[in-house]
């Protein structure tokens, strides 16, 4: 923490316009009266707009999204309550953001270590005030974020109220009704949506007992907000697992309650609609455009089969027997966003409601039993899943993953396992870090679900040995040996397919991913080169559910390439000749294996490609470039298995171009006549040529949709898909 971000009281700060995470915090000391955290949005007069504009646990999110109560959490000796504010995103009318806190069964001289913090993206402390002067306060108002020449600023405020929250909020122009009786427990057949609430103060309904929405009886929503006014100091009982906190951030307490995708994902109260029969319906809930999935929920009285379709799509939401009479879904909203329409069809009485991801039920590491289809969260860490399931007929069990960290991603679906027309189901598999949803889809089995952490792995103890290891998705920083050289990776993922669900990323210092490994070009283990450009260090994301070894070596233990030479799967070679031509052939039997070849030269980190076989087990000439003044190596791209043979060739191996010269796939051809006009003539596929420099390093790119080219002497690399046709004209 610097110097800068620790301030006095009555002192402000720059902060950055960009979102940031703030703790109102105290010292985890037992018997202390609870700190209830809260915001108010101020326009330029320092009054709220309407009820809408004091965010706290019972009102836990402002309409524009840009402030939301993210949960409560403990660790490191400190219990927090934690408030997520989107700069960027708070409306132009509002100039000022109070942070404030309350207490109740007790007064702040009683709060040990009381302090308001801010933490950026990074992990950086932005501002940190402590309060060292309370004494009978009931509420206090922290300090405020506030506009200043177009930037924002935190001043440190450190202002008591004897009258708790209810006298601080009247400050501010919030005129607090007279409690009134909680709604009853069976609630509405639908219950209130909660609006925006826009007019003149005063203002009703903040200090309601029970404000907050009621989740029907009918529902298992589960983390409804317990009835409390706006003066208590009530925190959600029954949460489930909340917002993982960014690996920068892992030392503050960890919030327990509300979405683990944190604001982007669309929140909203519970909606419900009841019915009989078959029948057409609209749920008016205001999705946004390509919105995350939501969670929908049906329960039947007296018969168990319903189904839920979305007219004009092909997907079922729901087709199911309901082993218990009830059973939840994950639900993908239209992509236009806008109301929910559904046929429901259903002999019988049912009942429909649509919750927010956070309703999901945590499976925690224990064993989480239930029927049916059901949707679950896992927030830890890598851990092996044991399903045992059982149906007293032959049916169908699925279960699926969704994991991401855009609505986008979210959506899409990987199957983990399933089983066909079986009464019973026993199986394992790996589930990779949190937060990530479990949907158990289209099933009629009585179920458990184990979840056995696996081991974690320190994956920066590489540093010294130069050996990375770890398990599960994981984002770590390799260390060259020799800054200013290249070096070897061996890669090694047990247990990994050969498909795009393992890749390693390179990431940039802005946070973009590069290509570097993944399954289905490099297979699960092998050699690569990693700082081409002799970085000192670079930063690698994996994503693989599994164990997996990174062994740096040094650039030396290559293979130096005098001649043919033959190998299977993924490798490196070192190059010293100059430049050449080189036949590419897959030498084993399979049907459907890819090969690729590219030459890479130090230091420049440059890259080209030599050959790509394209699945045919044809031979194919390729040109090695060499820059003079580096390092080239051979970059060989296979899955394990796949035999491969090289053979350098003398430039003059290229066939000369004539008037009308077919070919197909890659290849290399030259051109020894005086200069004219190139043609590319037909092609059966994509095609690009490439005319090639003295280094044999393709400079100018030719295409099918422009032309004729001037060419002079020259080699011409054709990179295609099918077959192709070049035309000489004069």
């Amino acid at each position: 923490m610097g110097p800068m971000s620790h301030i006095a009281k009555g002192a402000n700060t720059p902060v950055p316009a960009a979102p940031l995470r703030i703790a109102v915090g105290r010292s985890a000391v037992p018997g202390t009266p609870a700190v209830d955290a809260s915001a108010l949005l101020l326009d330029a007069t320092g009054r709220v707009r309407g009820d809408a504009d004091l965010v706290f646990h019972n009102q836990p999110a402002h309409p524009s999204g840009a402030v939301r109560h993210a949960g409560v959490g403990q660790g490191g000796g400190q219990f927090a309550e934690w408030l997520e504010l989107d700069l960027p995103h708070v409306e132009a009318v509002v100039q000022r953001v109070v942070i404030a806190g309350s207490c109740e069964g007790g007064t702040f001289g009683q709060v040990p270590g009381l302090y308001v913090q801010a933490v950026a993206r990074d992990g950086r402390i932005v501002a940190h005030f402590e309060v060292t002067d309370a004494s009978s306060e009931t509420a206090f108002v922290l300090g405020e974020f506030y506009r200043r020449d177009g930037a924002w600023k935190f001043r440190a405020v450190g202002q008591g109220y004897d009258s708790g929250l209810a006298g601080l909020a009247t400050d501010y122009g919030i005129v607090v009704a007279e409690q009134t009786p909680a709604p009853s427990p069976a609630g509405p057949a639908a219950p209130p949506v909660a609006q925006p609430v826009s007019g003149p103060v005063p203002l009703k309904g903040v200090s309601k007992v029970g404000s907050a929405p009621a989740v029907p009886a009918t529902s298992t929503a589960g983390p409804a907000m317990p009835a409390t006014s706006v003066t208590g100091s009530a925190v959600p009982t029954a949460s489930v697992a909340g917002p993982a906190v960014p690996a920068a951030w892992a030392d503050a307490p960890v919030p327990s309650t509300g979405s683990p995708w944190g604001p982007s994902f669309f929140d909203f109260e519970p909606y419900v609609h009841s019915g009989t029969g078959s029948t057409k319906i609209t749920m008016d809930i205001p999705f946004p455009p390509d919105s995350g999935p939501v969670i929908m929920e049906a329960r039947v009285e007296k018969y168990k089969w319903i189904q839920v379709q979305i007219p004009g799509r092909d997907d079922t939401v729901f087709c199911h027997d309901l082993p218990e009479h009830h059973g939840r879904v994950l639900l993908v909203p239209p992509r236009k966003g806008g109301p929910l329409r559904l046929k429901v069809s259903c002999s019988g009485d049912w009942t429909l409601t649509v919750l927010p991801l956070s309703a999901a039920r945590p499976i925690g590491t224990g064993t989480v039993q239930g029927s049916g289809p059901e949707v679950l969260l896992h927030t830890g860490g890598t851990a092996d899943l044991k399903i045992r399931a059982k149906d007293p007929d032959n049916g169908r069990f699925q279960l699926n993953c969704h994991k991401g960290d855009t609505p986008d991603e979210l959506r899409r679906a990987e199957e983990l396992h399933s089983a066909w027309n079986g009464r019973r189901v026993r199986a394992t598999v790996r589930i990779p870090d949190g937060p990530l949803l479990l949907a158990i889809d289209r099933s009629r089995h009585h179920w458990e679900l184990t979840a056995t952490p696996l081991p974690v792995r320190d994956p920066s103890a590489g540093h010294k040995s130069g050996v990375y290891q770890g398990r599960g998705e994981k984002t770590i920083t390799l260390i060259n040996p020799r800054p200013g050289r290249p070096a070897l990776v061996r890669y090694d993922f047990p247990g990994a397919g050969a498909d795009y669900r393992l890749e390693v990323k390179t990431v940039d210092e802005y946070g973009d991913e590069g290509d570097w490994l993944d399954g289905v070009t490099d297979g699960t283990r092998g050699v690569t080169v990693a700082f081409r450009a002799g970085q000192a260090e670079q930063t690698v994301r994996v994503r693989h559910t599994g164990e997996w070894t990174l062994r740096l070596l040094s650039e030396d233990e290559a293979p130096l390439l005098t001649g043919p030479a033959e190998g299977k799967g993924s490798t490196v070679l070192r190059y010293q000749g100059p430049p050449t031509l080189m036949t590419v052939r897959r030498t084993s039997l399979g049907k459907d294996e890819k090969l690729a070849v590219f030459a890479l030269n130090h230091p420049y980190g440059k890259w080209a490609i030599v050959a790509d076989t394209n699945r045919r087990r044809r031979p194919v000439l390729g040109p090695v470039w060499v820059d003079p003044g580096g390092s080239c190596f051979v970059v060989v791209k296979a899955v394990e298995g796949t035999k491969w043979r090289l053979e350098p060739e003398p430039l003059s191996a290229a066939p000369v171009l004539g008037a009308r010269t077919h070919g197909g796939w890659y290849g290399v051809v030259r051109h020894t006549g005086p200069e004219c006009e190139l043609v590319i003539a037909g092609a059966s596929s994509m095609i690009h040529v490439f005319e090639l420099d003295e280094n044999l390093f393709p400079y100018r790119k030719l295409t099918a949709s422009s032309g004729p080219y001037r060419i002079s002497s020259s080699f011409l690399h054709v990179r295609s898909l099918g077959e192709w046709t070049l035309e000489l004209r004069d």
